[in-house]
Parts: structure tokens; C-alpha cells; sequence
């Protein structure tokens, strides 16, 4: 299918569920809690009825997951409790990490968070593995070996969502599966994800679960207003298939949606900041003032706008992003209260279109 056939009936179905949105029901026809000052019906931010659920599981998940990567690396231990506490004080459940996050120091701050809080069981755990050196690649014996070192540092016995970081094509995906499926069966992993996978793979792999092997239930993958090309041009498609849950990873590239990267000399200095310099060109800052001029008629942050026009795309369960500090959680919670309107999409989607 042509590109811009797809991107514009993704863009179509996007503007369908705001309007379904804007009579007051969810995609499951539920009826939402809350208002706006304009009278709509909302989700209340920060409470815990605001979940969706991953298809094809019982895991009901806050729209935002909270991306991990900045524990142990720009945000010391301190710094990630009180972002993890300011996420769940706000209604937050849904964490998203990966073994090799600071070479595993994510999931030992994570761990030491969810006893220090006794809050496990009220916790969605997902984790990615695959990169770690210690236990690199997807062959049988990394996968065991990585899930178990998870465990223990993550302090758990058990992982709601494991993700594959990436597709290990030096290995049969099958051996892959047959090692994931001896640990479902141990209690050890709950449901599985792929990151980094293409169209063709998880195609694959939906062939080799019918053979009785585990599932995908979620793809994520690098999507945002800047970043639509990669996930729209085939996986979006086969992920809407396959009724895979969209988890769209580095929701706000890298903090330059957030409006806290405009210039070469905000970006200069800091870990995150040349991540986001690629950014830093005529398209992108177009997106991004189409962006402000949403939140500022919404008296919201641009973040917050950000990842609710990803949230309005179809099949999108929950955005990851992340904070490097507590008082930047509101903003990215926040988006789940927020509805964009018809022609708030319709220039998001025209600005930002590849």
C-alpha cells in the first residue's frame, strides 16, 4: 500500500476516535469520567479508572508508561523514586524498562522502589531484553539467563510484559519463542512484546503461535510527530491485524516535543540534548510550533499535547515516555485527560505527514 495512503487512513481513523471520544465513549463503548472546562467528557487524570487494556491479556494499563531509561544513568536513585512516586501518585501503573538501561542499574532502582512501596502487585512490569551484555541476543540460553537476572534485580518473580529489544536475526525466531514459552509455562513471564521488529517478523511470528508457540500482544517502536514513516509505512498495519497493542516508544524525540530542546545551544552539554539535535531542522520545528499553539489554547504543555495526538492514533495503547526529573510526570500523565479536537488533529497530522 502507498505510503501516503496509509499515513492519511491512519490519519482518518485518528480523527474517528476523537470523535467517538467526543460523544463520551471509549473504544470499548464505556462511558469516561470527568469534565473539561468545556464540558466534555474526560478520563480523570490521577485516578486509577483510567486504564486500557492490552488486547488479548488481562493487563489494564495506565496510557502513559512510564519510559525507565534516564534510572541510573541521568537521574540518580533519589531523582527515579520521586519520579516513580509522583507516577503513581498520579495513577500511573504501567513501567517500562530493559536490562540493559544502565547496564541493568534501571531495574535494581526499580526493584528497590516496588519492595520500598509494597507496590508489586499494583504494578504493570514490562521489561525488554536482548542488549545486555551479559546476556546478549535471543538464543535459548541468553533469554533464560537474562530473564532470571531480571528478576532478581527487578526483585520480582515475575514479569507482566517481556519484550525482545530487538530482532536477533542470527537466531531462528522459533528457538526464540521455545524459550519464552518454558518460561510462560514456569510462571516467570506473563505475555510477550517485540521492539524493533519489522512487518515481515511479526508475520513470522504470528505463523509460528499458531503452532502453539506465545504470542506478540505489543510492538513498540520509535513513533512520534516527527517520527511517523517507520511504524506507519507497514508495522502500524500488521500490528492492526494481529490486534497488537501500539506502545510508541521515544513518544516525545527524545524531549525535543517537550519544547525543551529549540536550539543547537539548548542541546549542547547534555546526554539527552545531542540525542535530540537531530531534530533541530526546519520540519520538525514547524511540528513543534503547531504543537505550542495547541497547548497554549489548551493551557497545557506541549509534552502533554504531544502524546495525546499519539493516544488518538489507532490502535495505540500507552506512549513511553520518560522524566529526569518528578515535577515533568504531571505533563506526561496529563495527555490521558486531554482530547484533541478534529482540527487539532487534522493540523497535526498535515504538518507532521512524511
Amino acid at each position: 500500500m502507498p505510503r501516503q495512503v496509509v499515513s492519511s487512513s491512519l490519519d482518518a481513523m485518528s480523527v474517528g476516535r476523537v470523535q467517538r471520544a467526543e460523544t463520551g465513549q471509549t473504544q470499548t463503548g464505556q462511558p469516561q469520567t470527568g469534565q473539561t472546562q468545556t464540558g466534555q467528557t474526560q478520563p480523570a487524570v490521577g485516578s486509577g479508572a483510567v486504564r486500557r487494556q492490552i488486547p488479548g491479556t488481562e493487563l489494564r494499563v495506565h496510557p502513559l508508561a512510564l519510559g525507565c531509561n534516564a534510572f541510573g544513568w541521568t537521574a540518580t536513585g533519589e531523582a527515579s523514586h520521586a519520579i516513580l512516586d509522583a507516577h503513581r501518585n498520579l495513577g500511573g501503573n504501567f513501567l517500562d524498562t530493559a536490562d540493559s538501561f544502565a547496564a541493568g542499574r534501571s531495574e535494581v532502582i526499580i526493584g528497590s522502589w516496588l519492595r520500598s512501596r509494597g507496590a508489586r502487585a499494583e504494578t504493570v512490569l514490562a521489561t525488554k531484553i536482548g542488549r545486555n551484555l551479559d546476556n546478549p541476543g535471543l538464543t535459548q540460553r541468553s533469554i533464560v539467563a537474562a530473564v532470571e537476572a531480571s528478576l532478581v534485580r527487578l526483585g520480582t518473580d515475575y514479569l507482566d510484559l517481556l519484550y525482545f529489544h530487538f530482532d536477533d536475526k542470527t537466531v531462528a525466531l522459533e528457538e526464540s519463542l521455545v524459550a519464552v514459552d518454558a518460561l510462560v509455562r514456569a510462571g516467570k513471564v506473563r505475555y510477550l512484546g517485540a521492539s524493533n521488529f519489522s512487518a515481515e517478523r511479526l508475520m513470522e511470528a504470528r505463523v509460528l503461535s499458531g503452532l502453539g508457540l506465545p504470542k506478540f500482544v505489543a510492538v513498540e517502536t520509535p513513533y512520534n510527530l516527527v517520527h511517523r514513516a517507520e511504524l506507519e509505512q507497514d508495522v502500524a498495519v500488521v500490528a492492526r491485524a494481529q490486534h497488537l497493542a501500539l506502545m510508541p516508544g521515544f513518544a516525545l524525540a527524545h524531549g525535543f516535543l517537550a519544547g525543551a530542546f529549540r536550539t543547537k545551544a539548548d542541546a549542547a552539554g547534555t546526554a539527552r540534548g545531542q540525542l535530540a539535535a537531530v531534530y533541530l531542522n526546519r520540519r520538525s520545528l514547524r511540528v513543534l510550533a503547531v504543537v505550542d499553539r495547541i497547548a497554549a489554547a489548551q493551557q497545557a504543555a506541549p509534552a502533554s499535547i504531544a502524546l495525546a495526538w499519539l493516544l488518538a492514533r489507532p490502535d495505540v495503547v500507552a506512549p513511553v515516555a520518560g522524566a529526569g526529573r518528578a515535577d515533568q510526570v504531571p505533563s506526561l500523565v496529563a495527555a490521558a485527560g486531554i482530547r484533541l479536537g478534529r482540527n487539532d488533529l487534522l493540523d497535526l497530522d498535515r504538518v507532521s505527514a512524511f
